[in-house]
């Protein structure tokens, strides 16, 4: 019964110890958070150890599917699968199983974990690769002849802030990339603004940038408008009442004058010549009638009846 009771312990002594050498063997090394300017190159470092076996990347990125690179000491050779030619070892996997990414994109975030099997146990690091992406900073001054801040295409999304006191509140639009375009309008508390800085913070470096804004000369367009449409009916009523006064006095000069009717002693003289005419043949008639009768010695009472 002794020696049962014994094995037993011993039993239970060999599961703790393999379970502790288990814990011991199989550690983490760390989780580490990693960023990157796009554009970059960035150097993933494995646990150092010595008599690796073997060593394994395991890429997991937030675009596209999982691929893995691998090297085995025993059979001196390397493996990837579905890894892109930006990915690919640092040195050789014996003598340094660094992962280098060259010319980092938004593509390349996500979890990169490193797994060394080596005779001092097994170990593995994983990196959460963020890649950054420098806004486009734009000062600028609107149509009201206020300044405008546009920090475009971030990532993450940047800070806007300006040098003069404002009241302006900042508006984001994100786009499908996951880049995020910032625009803030400054108000100005005070009147007194001759000028103004803009501020962009951001984890990929900050940026500044001043500008003197005052009216915009497109505030007096709509003024400018409305006297050009004034003068523009004055000379069109001007045009019309010139040609219509001018078309009167052409009227009256192409109208022949009224005459008055001209007295001609000649017209008394064709009135008066039919009656003269009668007077002279009567006469005429008359004179030969009396001369008939002198001569011829009638009778007073027997005169030829005329």
């Amino acid at each position: 019964m002794k020696a049962g009771a014994d094995m037993k312990i011993a039993g239970k002594t060999v599961c703790v110890f393999v379970l502790l050498t288990i814990t011991k063997v199989t550690r983490t090394v760390g989780n580490n958070s990693v960023s990157v300017t796009v554009g970059n190159s960035s150097v993933l470092a494995c646990p150092s150890k010595s008599n690796i076996t073997m060593v394994t990347w395991k890429i997991s990125p937030k675009v596209g599917g999982p691929c893995t690179l691998g090297y085995r000491a025993d059979r001196n050779e390397t493996n990837r699968t579905n890894c892109s030619d930006s990915m690919n070892w640092k040195f050789t996997p014996d003598c340094n199983p660094a992962l280098e990414i060259r010319q980092v994109g938004i593509a390349h975030e996500g979890n990169y974990t490193c797994e060394v099997v080596a005779t001092e146990g097994n170990f593995h690091k994983t990196y959460n690769l963020t890649v950054l992406v420098p806004p486009r900073l734009t000062l600028y001054c609107d149509d009201h002849g206020n300044p405008v801040c546009e920090a475009a295409a971030g990532k993450p999304a940047a800070q806007i802030s300006w040098v003069l006191d404002s009241n302006s509140t900042p508006k984001e639009e994100v786009h499908d990339n996951g880049t995020v375009t910032v625009l803030s309008k400054f108000r100005a508390l005070s009147s007194n603004m001759t000028n103004t800085t803009c501020i962009v913070s951001h984890p990929a470096g900050n940026q500044s940038e001043s500008k003197a804004c005052g009216p915009s000369k497109h505030s007096f367009i709509p003024y400018v408008s409305i006297i050009t449409g004034f003068l523009s009916i004055l000379t069109v009523m001007a045009v019309i009442y010139y040609f219509k006064l001018h078309r009167d006095r052409l009227c009256h000069k192409t109208k022949p004058p009224e005459t008055a009717p001209t007295y001609s002693p000649q017209d008394d003289t064709m009135e008066v010549e039919p009656y003269t005419t009668y007077v002279q043949k009567e006469n005429v008639i008359y004179n030969s009638v009396s001369d008939l009768t002198t001569g011829q010695n009638f009778p007073q009472g027997l005169l030829p009846a005329t």
